[in-house]
């Protein structure tokens, strides 16, 4: 018995017995595409039918969704989904299409929509019948979110919504977006209103979404503008001008604050994933492999000191992570934020530190059959400035840890 299954509780126990016994004979074959790691990385039909149906699968079988209540569509359990998500990694599943509905807009909405508008809502976003995307990021208004300029203006019981947003990821298969957006011009953090609004009804219409393409030369984050697109007072969450409040509900939860309650799946891919998050021991074998000089990279005493202090941090994530996973929710939280700032970069300087390793095949990409470990280290490199970015940059982080939990003063 692990130390996780010594810690359950009968209903805990109960439940990782069933998990471990439904997922036994029910995860599905690997694609025939590469796996993807992340459901943000959806980017084709094929992807979409894949991992759509692995979701449903999984939310059929109550492993997505266990700690809602069942009015929601959920499973009325307590303190569960955590343990689905471990027998889940274990079991090397697929990942979940539906990642920002169910990461982000599942809980704000399970704490801010009004009654009706939950039971609408939550049982197709779990099921995964109906995709969600978030609308927060313009191309004026990134890491300082409260200054977007999206508009929706009022008309009786109706909204008019007009404007941009940038870097969605997949948008182009979203059903619905959680959007922030400004309905008062003279107050920046007060002059904003969260609401849920239809995309897919509204394509062609007065909604227009445009794929972007990455650095990486992947597809699947989007920008989508706004033309006059008119939505009930329904779809509003929370009051009007509270919109700043519910987004912070939604970014403690991209974070990382929602993990014990937030499904989680993609064992599937956890190989190569743990290669480039937790990547100390890849690097040491990649400096085995490669030639600095004519001479092994790891008979470099510059290289050996770079990948023992990726080992060093290596071990000090793992305790940390240890930690959050013994501690009570509001620690968990602040082990959370801490998490997202180590652990991307980290993912950076690894990368960075494995590209010197290889030297100049460090430029050959993934598609070029000479690259080294297949081109991944340049491809993870290019791709990890959007992860110190995504959620808040590395600043933004360390302002928020600094203001709420060494209680030090606020930036200006």
């Amino acid at each position: 018995m692990t130390e996780k299954a010594k810690r359950d509780t009968p209903e805990q126990e109960d439940f990782r017995r069933y998990c471990r016994e439904w997922l036994a004979t029910n995860v599905p074959k690997p694609p025939n595409f590469k796996p993807l790691k992340s459901g943000a990385e959806v980017a084709t039909e094929e992807h979409l039918a894949y991992y759509l149906a692995w979701q449903r699968s999984a939310y059929n079988a109550g492993l997505v969704g266990c700690d809602y209540p069942t009015e929601y569509g959920g499973g009325g359990r307590t303190r569960c989904q955590l343990v689905a998500n471990q027998e889940m990694l274990l079991a090397k599943t697929p990942i979940f299409p539906g990642v920002i509905g169910l990461g982000m807009a599942a809980p704000t909405i399970y704490f801010h929509a009004a009654e009706e508008l939950k039971r609408r809502l939550l049982p197709k976003l779990l099921s995964g019948e109906e995709l969600w995307c978030q609308g927060f990021s313009e191309p004026g208004a990134g890491s300082d979110l409260a200054s977007v300029q999206t508009f929706a203006e009022r008309k009786g019981d109706k909204w008019l919504i007009n404007g941009h947003k940038i870097w969605t990821s997949t948008a182009q298969f979203a059903t619905w977006m959680i959007l922030l957006a400004r309905t008062d011009r003279s107050d920046k953090y007060n002059g904003l209103t969260y609401f849920v609004v239809p995309i897919k009804s509204e394509l062609g219409k007065s909604v227009t979404v445009r794929p972007l393409i990455k650095i990486t030369g992947e597809t699947g984050f989007n920008e989508e503008l706004f033309d006059g697109l008119e939505i009930d007072d329904a779809l509003r969450l929370d009051d009007v001008g509270k919109g700043w409040q519910v987004a912070m509900t939604t970014l403690a939860h991209e974070r990382g604050a929602g993990s014990l309650t937030t499904p989680m799946s993609g064992g599937q891919g956890s190989e190569e994933k743990r290669d480039t998050s937790i990547a100390g021991f890849p690097l040491l074998k990649l400096a085995q492999q490669c030639t600095r000089n004519n001479k092994p990279a790891d008979q470099d005493p510059v290289i050996n000191d770079k990948v023992m202090q990726m080992l060093v941090r290596q071990v000090g994530i793992k305790q940390h992570r240890r930690l959050r996973g013994v501690s009570g929710l509001a620690e968990y939280q602040r082990f959370a934020l801490q998490d997202k700032l180590l652990s991307t970069e980290y993912v950076q300087d690894a990368a960075a530190v494995a590209l010197e390793i290889e030297g100049p095949s460090g430029t050959l990409s993934n598609f070029d059959k000479h690259a080294p470990d297949n081109g991944k280290w340049p491809l993870a490199y290019l791709s990890s400035f959007g992860s110190t970015i995504a959620a808040g940059t590395s600043e933004i982080q360390r302002n928020i840890l600094g203001e709420r939990v060494l209680d030090l003063a606020k930036s200006k």
